[in-house]
C-alpha cells in the first residue's frame, strides 16, 4: 500500500564537506509540488535538486549536477519508500571536494530516503477516477464540499455552460458524492467512471 507524508519533514547531512539539506512534503497535485519547490529552494545554494510523484505523474531535476546523479536517485528514494503524493527537495552547498557520479547519486538518494524515513507517514487510500459536468450555478457549492468525501479535484475544463471536473475519490464515497451531485444539479449531472489512462 502506498504512503504519503502526514506533514513536511527534513533531514540534514554533511558528506565530504558538502552540506545536504533534504525537505519533503505531502502534495496533492503537480502544481502543489512545484509551489513547494519554489518556496523552499535556496538561490544561494550550489544546487536545488528535486523529484515529486503524484499518482502516475512525476518529474525530477538535477539542477546542474551531472545527468542522472540527483533527480532520478531522489525519485528512486520516493518509490523505494513506497511513497506517493510527495515532493522532495535536496539542497546542496558544495564543500570543495568532488564526490563523483556514484557518490552524488548515493548522497542525493540517501538524503531523500532518510528524510522520508524520518517523516510521519499515513497510508494512501486507493482512489477511483471519475468525471462530471456541472453548470456554473452549482460549481462552487460542489467544489466546496469535495473534501467532506475525501475527493480530490484533478482537473477542471470550462466550456460555455459550466465545467467538466476530473476527480479522484475513495470507492466507498462514490454513491454519497453521486447523491450530492444529483441534488445540486437537480438530476442533470452524474458521475462517470474514467478508465485508468495507460500513460
Amino acid at each position: 500500500m502506498p504512503f504519503t507524508l502526514d506533514a513536511p519533514c527534513e533531514y540534514r547531512e554533511e558528506i565530504r564537506k558538502s552540506r545536504f539539506h533534504a525537505l519533503a512534503a505531502p502534495v496533492a497535485s503537480a502544481a502543489e509540488a512545484q509551489a513547494f519547490l519554489a518556496a523552499h529552494s535556496d538561490a544561494a545554494a550550489s544546487h536545488n535538486c528535486w523529484a515529486w510523484k503524484v499518482g502516475k505523474q512525476y518529474r525530477f531535476s538535477d539542477d546542474g549536477e551531472p545527468g542522472g546523479t540527483a533527480g532520478r536517485p531522489i525519485l528512486a528514494a520516493i518509490e523505494g519508500q513506497d511513497c506517493d503524493q510527495v515532493a522532495v527537495l535536496v539542497i546542496r552547498w558544495y564543500g570543495g571536494i568532488q564526490l563523483g557520479t556514484g557518490g552524488l547519486a548515493r548522497a542525493y538518494g540517501g538524503s531523500a530516503a532518510k528524510c522520508l524515513q524520518a517523516g510521519a507517514r499515513r497510508p494512501l487510500l486507493q482512489l477511483q477516477q471519475a468525471r462530471c459536468h456541472l453548470e456554473f450555478a452549482v460549481l462552487p457549492l460542489f467544489k466546496a464540499r469535495l473534501e467532506e468525501f475525501g475527493a480530490r479535484l484533478d482537473e477542471e475544463r470550462f466550456d460555455a455552460s459550466g465545467a467538466e471536473l476530473q476527480l479522484a475519490l475513495p470507492a466507498e464515497q462514490r454513491e454519497a458524492l453521486q447523491r450530492l451531485l444529483a441534488d445540486l444539479s437537480r438530476g442533470r449531472s452524474q458521475l462517470q467512471s474514467v478508465e485508468d489512462d495507460p500513460a
